[in-house]
């Protein structure tokens, strides 16, 4: 992601369905007006999701997704149709593409009703309009449907219009941080420099709490972990709120006067995706960990792997000290995500910055219908070094909950 970039988890997820040979991904490229999917009149061409973060008029930056098939066979076909399914996870907007000679079957019916029972805005089109015998119904259970051709590209500004409509429908701003300050205030922003940190550049969580900041017409303040009691000695002026990053939370808090408001990216992260109250109440569950539990710690990006890695080593070993006990650990990162959770005692997930809200809700949901406890890595690192009720301070109604 270049800098400038909006992140791929801030923007408007479009997913492209069919059957194979619907026109998909022919419907996708007129759409975006680029060659990004390849078209061929092979069945089952797509394989696996293919993702674009880009721009498109009228709606802004957006992630597109092309996915196989959904009435892909065989064993792999069976697995390239789980990957399809899967995508509506992390999709704001769907589209169903169907065949006009085909016309509208099973799969795409079976695929309409998972959409609607996760809520998610759809657009049902009807591709090859140019073609002999093509029909195109007005509408297929309320749902006003759109004749298009991707070969001649009839129809395809009225598809991006109706796209724009049903994304916007979504797109809910949210305040980061900027709602907690005001004009003038300024903010003490702690970011560790170990060797996992990108050289030359901030995370994005960092990043983009930077910028909220500098929305709210606040100033930002950067400093190491070591140079925070220095800053705030010299600086001459209280800030507002320190924000640190969650590994660094033991020696920020000792180091920050309790009269100064203390929170983490991690924990603002929750609150902006809409999980911090979920995750407030999942990281109790710590209290009730033995030997031989189960824990799965999630990333929602893959990087590589370093010595003294947060998510792999020293969250283990956070958690190993707290509960004097010795739990198992599974890790996954990136997409990966269990079906099955019932064998975890607790779920810890990381700030969730690369992935967008529709995504994480789910991951969430699917624990609580499990009834499997979530919680996030700022929330697990500041439960365990007792700092959790002072960082949720910047958040009245989330900290009351802690006494419920």
């Amino acid at each position: 992601m270049g800098m400038n970039e909006t992140p791929t988890g801030e923007r408007v997820h479009i997913g492209f369905f069919g059957r194979r040979n619907a026109g998909k991904s022919s419907v996708l490229n007129a759409v975006i007006g680029q060659e990004l999917a390849v078209v061929s009149d092979v069945k089952g061409t797509t394989t696996d999701p293919v993702y674009k973060s880009m721009e498109l008029l009228p709606l802004g930056p957006v992630t597109v997704i092309d996915t196989p098939g959904i009435d892909d066979e065989g064993e792999l076909g069976t697995l390239r149709v789980r990957k399809s399914y899967q995508v509506l996870n992390k999709t704001d907007v769907a589209v169903i593409v169907v065949d006009s000679q085909a016309g509208f079957g099973e799969q795409e019916e079976k695929l309409l009703n998972r959409m609607q029972e996760k809520q998610i805005p759809c657009v049902l089109v009807f591709n090859k309009m140019d073609q002999k015998n093509a029909v195109c119904p007005e509408k297929i259970k309320d749902i006003p449907v759109l004749g298009v051709s991707a070969r001649t590209k009839a129809g395809i500004t009225e598809l991006k219009e109706t796209i724009a409509k049903a994304a916007k429908t979504e797109a809910v701003s949210k305040p980061l941080v900027s709602d907690l300050l005001d004009p003038s205030d300024f903010v003490i922003l702690v970011v560790p420099i170990d060797k996992a940190a990108p050289k030359g550049r901030l995370i994005l969580p960092q990043q983009q709490t930077i910028r909220d900041i500098l929305e709210a017409g606040a100033v930002s303040i950067v400093v190491k972990d070591n140079e925070l009691k220095n800053t705030l000695e010299n600086i001459g002026k209280k800030p507002k709120l320190v924000i640190t990053d969650s590994q660094a939370f033991g020696k920020v808090s000792k180091d920050t006067p309790e009269d100064i408001l203390l929170t983490s990216f991690s924990i603002l992260f929750a609150r902006y995706k809409g999980e911090l109250e979920t995750m407030i109440a999942g990281v109790a569950a710590l209290n009730k960990i033995r030997t031989g539990d189960k824990i799965l710690i999630c990333e929602g990006c893959t990087h590589h792997r370093q010595c003294g890695d947060i998510g792999t080593v020293k969250l283990p070993n956070w958690i190993r000290q707290f509960t004097k006990a010795e739990p198992e650990f599974t890790f996954t990162s990136g997409t990966e995500f269990p079906d099955d959770l019932t064998q975890y005692k607790l779920i810890i997930h990381c700030g969730g910055c690369m992935l967008n809200a529709k995504e994480m809700k789910y991951r969430i949901k699917c624990a609580c219908d499990q009834n499997v406890p979530v919680a996030n890595y700022g929330m697990t690192i500041a439960y365990i070094h007792g700092v959790l009720e002072r960082s949720l301070k910047p958040f009245p109604q989330a900290a009351a909950l802690l006494h419920s």
